[in-house]
């Protein structure tokens, strides 16, 4: 099976291209999704005990935590290491289960891909990209985003510029949907022919 890593900055569209692949019958594994699940379960209690009062209901209070750690480094890599095991587990278990239904490809979806090393785990790389005016206008419209919340998250992120030139494929979201999705299926007859290259 060959594994392809779909990441990008935000308000590039990937969570729009990661549907694309799903469309062709490709399974995607969302690493954010994976996230927000342990944070209404497995991951709760543990969040509480190092971040105490960051919970509710069994749950993780996102805001409440994301005040407690943004911006504090040592915060940010204590969250870190409580939840990077589990979403590690999940993808795992995500490959397994794709490799035994029979998947040619399977997609992992990850913000943070070339960031956290996870590009190693690939076969090939696709960035998902479009120019800063386009980027800025889509994350604007967020609920919640600030001037000071986009510098934080931007300054998390490697930039564009550096993860296109690290990427085998680039998906330029920026001339709508239909091209987008040309592209998508171009990758996917693309990679039939390239080597797996995982380490």
């Amino acid at each position: 099976m060959f594994i392809l890593g779909l990441t990008g900055s935000i308000g590039m569209g990937k969570t729009a291209t990661a549907a694309m692949f799903a469309d062709e019958g490709v399974p995607v594994h969302d690493a954010d999704a994976v996230v927000h699940r342990l944070y209404d379960g497995e991951a709760t209690p543990l969040i509480e005990a190092a971040f105490p009062g960051t919970t509710s209901g069994g749950k993780v209070d996102r805001g409440k935590l994301g005040e407690r750690v943004l911006g504090d480094k040592d915060a940010i890599a204590r969250l870190e290491q409580i939840v990077h095991p589990l979403v590690t587990k999940a993808r795992e278990r995500f490959v397994a289960e794709a490799e035994r239904s029979g998947a040619k490809v399977a997609v992992l979806d990850v913000p943070l891909l070339f960031e956290t090393g996870g590009d190693k785990r690939c076969d090939a790389v696709v960035v998902v990209s479009a120019p800063a005016d386009v980027q800025r206008t889509r994350a604007f419209e967020r609920p919640g985003m600030s001037e000071d919340k986009f510098s934080a998250i931007l300054a998390k992120q490697m930039s564009d510029a550096e993860k296109r030139a690290r990427a085998d494929f680039v998906v330029d979201t920026s001339q709508g949907f239909d091209f987008a999705r040309a592209q998508v299926r171009e990758i996917l007859k693309a990679v039939v022919t390239m080597q797996k290259r995982r380490h």
